[in-house]
């Protein structure tokens, strides 16, 4: 069975150690900033130069499935999905590195080290994970707008 936090805290410490420039976005991100949810996948904002080297490191940690890479929004969005699967369980864990665009470089200029489990991690501020539910505007991106307070009542 693929624990999500297992596998989480192995994949940071093969960036870190491999030197792979990352931001931890989405819904795991939120939790970081006192939203915590339920959620299925880790999202990672990641350089365009970087992309090669993190696919790398997560091929060495078992995420071996690669989607072909999906560009939204007029290529303002570009993702990059790579899964690995638990065949006894028939469990599935996915990846999602957002490749840090020209519309996305001040999300990755504003993010955050915080303290997790001993050691530094690397996040996207409030203000950009807001900017990228906004953008992508799902109902659980309006939910999680809401929860953290990214959506204007007035």
């Amino acid at each position: 069975m693929l624990d999500l936090y297992e596998e989480l805290k192995t994949v940071l410490a093969a960036l870190d150690a491999a030197q792979v420039p990352y931001a931890l976005c989405g819904g795991l991100a939120l939790a970081v900033h006192g939203h915590p949810r339920a959620t299925v996948d880790i999202d990672l904002l990641v350089p365009s130069e970087s992309i090669d080297a993190a696919l790398h490191v997560l091929r060495s940690k078992g995420f071996e499935i690669a989607a072909l890479p999906m560009t939204f929004f007029g290529g303002d969005v570009e993702i990059h999905r790579m899964s690995k699967v638990d065949t006894e369980a028939g469990d599935l864990l996915s990846v999602d590195l957002l490749v840090v665009t020209p519309k996305l470089s001040w999300i990755w200029q504003s993010r955050q080290t915080v303290s997790w489990e001993g050691s530094a991690l690397r996040v996207v501020s409030r203000e950009g994970l807001i900017a990228l539910k906004k953008l992508r505007g799902s109902a659980q991106d309006l939910a999680d707008l809401h929860a953290i307070g990214g959506i204007d009542e007035s």
